[in-house]
């Protein structure tokens, strides 16, 4: 299953690579765990839009969020059969953005984090759903889980799942509520073996609270006396819904307004005294560089779902 991603493209490429409506402002995200906000696209009134929803899936009729295992990823094998999915599969399907995805593989005692993007570092949509849980005091919290199906050639000797990823051109027919759970279900299946790239990283995507460029460093460049690798957190589940996050209004109407997408955003380590202004300034251009070659890349291609 997949339990930690990442969507780090600018907000302008994400938002050209998917066609929704407002412009939402979100910093890059390596880390991105459950129970935080993410980005999910849904459809509404023939018009895309960016909202923010628990990743943590909830049927609506659920009474107690404790009561309810926390759900992140949904078999696609059963996902049109089960009572707690067959509603949201057949009314409330949608896309969560992303760049990246993590997987661990564990091996004697280590358990080895691996990262799973395109060959060209480009955006793709996993294939989720969503619900609207409400809480008995009268909050309401937006819930999503990403689909997942057997492991294609590429992942299988490291787990044996792997999410759905959907294809440019797919997208409409999946966000469509008018397309049939038949056809809808035609469209869940794995990656192809060389649609996707593997490398082995080091032990900081382990941590929640990490959240850098850092994380996805390949195991070669790390060094070798490093830190043992551990498993990766597991974050506690919330006791109680929230209520609507101003953001997520905003970004359902198209405000261009930052958007707070959870904990971890902070780059922990810090540069020393002396050299702090000059690192700041060649990381300021670095960053920018990349970015810009990020937004150039999707821009060349247009919309791609």
């Amino acid at each position: 299953m997949c339990g930690r991603y990442a969507l780090t493209l600018p907000p302008q490429a994400v938002r050209q690579a998917f066609g929704y409506d407002g412009k939402p402002n979100f910093p890059p995200r390596y880390n991105i765990a459950p129970t935080q906000p993410v980005p999910v696209v849904v459809a509404r009134d023939g018009a895309r839009h960016f909202e923010l929803m628990r990743w943590g899936f909830v049927p609506g009729w659920v009474k107690d969020l404790k009561d309810f295992p926390l759900v992140i990823n949904v078999r696609s094998e059963t996902v049109r059969e089960k009572p707690s999915f067959r509603a949201a599969f057949t009314r409330r399907r949608c896309l969560m953005p992303a760049d990246g995805f993590y997987e661990w593989h564990k091996t004697g005692k280590e358990n080895r984090a691996y990262l799973f993007r395109r060959p060209d570092r480009g955006p793709f949509a996993f294939a989720a759903i969503w619900e609207t849980w409400h809480s008995p005091d009268g909050g309401e919290l937006d819930t999503v889980a990403l689909l997942n199906s057997h492991a294609n050639g590429l992942m299988s000797a490291i787990h044996p799942r792997c999410p759905v990823l959907l294809q440019p051109g797919e997208a409409d027919l999946w966000l469509d509520p008018a397309t049939s759970a038949a056809d809808a279900e035609a469209l869940l299946k794995p990656p192809g073996d060389d649609e996707l790239e593997m490398l082995r990283i080091g032990p900081l995507v382990n941590k929640v609270a990490n959240d850098g460029p850092e994380l996805q460093t390949p195991w070669t460049d790390v060094a070798a006396d490093g830190p043992p690798l551990t498993a990766p957190d597991t974050p506690a589940r919330p006791a109680a819904a929230r209520k609507p996050r101003p953001a997520r209004a905003d970004a359902r109407h198209g405000a261009d307004e930052k958007v707070d997408l959870g904990a971890g955003q902070k780059n922990s380590q810090k540069n020393s005294r002396e050299n702090s202004q000059e690192n700041s300034q060649l990381k300021g251009q670095r960053k920018g560089r990349q970015e810009g070659a990020k937004a150039n890349a999707v821009a060349r291609q247009g919309s791609l779902f």
